[in-house]
């Protein structure tokens, strides 16, 4: 379906088909094993003849959304988790092993930079947390065991736009292999396997599902490498269930219709919002891809502005710990996404007290601008 554009490859993307049955959405295959007539066909399974033997190991669910996402991404394979740090996990365990040694971008989500530091770390796997913003930081960092580069390609909370290109050139020259988490942009903006990535990770529990009902994870690439990784997500027990793969699927359809909305209320919900007199900065990109900059939009309120009435003063727009439903949502990430950092390592990527983080949803833009608005002034001192 390559020669169909974007927006209809999304709606189209039913990957498996059931020829006896011809069903228009694919079943849901809630089982936890497939059975066989007979040891011949048991052993076909091992032979590469018959598909399915095990849901840990694979089943028409999860395989359909890791080849829908990888479709998405203009990838050759992918391998769908039970959430997105599953999925990054075998995505970087997929390239790295103990003794190796990883460059990551220091402004990475908290459970991203979590696993890298705490996790992988206690399995013998070297990092280096840098700013991505210069190139020759990056390149200093890199030793000779290094194997990976790691980063996001919009990162959170301050939506710094990646260089993708750049990295992907600098890792070429090193011989090493890039992995960028593509969750905030998703492919409908950006799709950096066909920059030059080796692999991109999806948290699907946010835009690629779209409507905070599951959790679950997808990583896409090179096919010797998601080899690797689903040999991991086997191995470590992190698959993803066929129910969670069939919503995740079923939610992925309208991806296109909801980002362009969601990208849509967040440009002029910026705008808006750089002129209020309670806010001291907003963080919006300038330019991610000709389809938009995305629906997240983070500011920083000044000291005039009391936090505790303003997050009371919300009204319908709920505090969340995640984001991209398609109902607008706030977050905190000195006390969510990056409470697990240390008071230094927030320091030093700019989170305070003072940083909201903006999920914006698929609502009218002018009722999302009023009740921001509203919760500023209502909570100015």
């Amino acid at each position: 379906m390559s020669e169909k554009s974007f927006n209809t490859r999304v709606v189209h993307n039913k990957i498996n088909q059931d020829q006896a049955l011809n069903s228009k959405a694919t079943p849901i295959y809630q089982t936890s094993a497939f059975t066989f007539k007979d040891l011949d066909h048991l052993e076909s399974y091992y032979s590469g003849d018959t598909p399915y033997l095990y849901t840990r190991e694979n089943n028409p669910n999860t395989d359909e959304l890791g080849r829908t996402v990888a479709n998405l991404e203009a990838a050759p394979a992918g391998v769908a988790a039970s959430s997105g740090i599953s999925a990054i996990m075998a995505g970087i365990l997929s390239i790295a092993e103990s003794g190796d040694h990883i460059v990551a971008a220091e402004d990475l989500y908290g459970g991203t930079h979590h696993l890298i530091t705490k996790q992988l770390a206690s399995f013998g796997i070297e990092y280096t947390m840098v700013s991505f913003s210069d190139l020759e930081a990056v390149e200093q960092a890199i030793k000779p065991n290094t194997k990976l580069i790691y980063t996001e390609s919009i990162s959170n909370p301050f939506l710094r736009v990646e260089d993708i290109e750049g990295l992907v050139k600098l890792a070429k020259e090193r011989g090493l292999k890039t992995m960028v988490d593509n969750t905030f942009a998703t492919p409908y903006l950006l799709q950096p396997y066909t920059m030059g990535v080796d692999l991109v990770a999806h948290s699907a529990t946010k835009y690629i599902g779209g409507h905070s009902d599951v959790t679950s994870g997808v990583v896409v690439g090179h096919e010797d490498l998601i080899d690797n990784a689903k040999k991991k997500v086997i191995g470590l027990g992190t698959n993803l269930s066929p129910f969670e793969a069939w919503l995740t699927q079923r939610g992925s359809k309208t991806l296109a219709l909801r980002m362009k909305q969601q990208s849509s209320n967040a440009e002029q919900l910026a705008s808006a919002l750089k002129e209020d007199e309670g806010v001291e900065r907003v963080y919006y990109p300038e330019q991610v891809s000709d389809r938009g900059k995305g629906a997240i939009v983070t500011i920083k309120l000044n000291q005039s502005v009391n936090l505790e009435s303003f997050f009371k003063s919300l009204g319908w727009i709920k505090i969340a710990p995640t984001l991209a439903g398609v109902e607008t949502t706030v977050s905190y990430p000195i006390r969510t996404s990056h409470r697990s950092l240390t008071d230094e390592e927030r320091d030093k990527v700019g989170i305070d007290d003072y940083v909201v983080r903006l999920s914006i949803g698929i609502e009218e833009a002018e009722d999302i601008i009023a009740q921001f608005k509203k919760a500023i002034t209502d909570s100015i001192k």
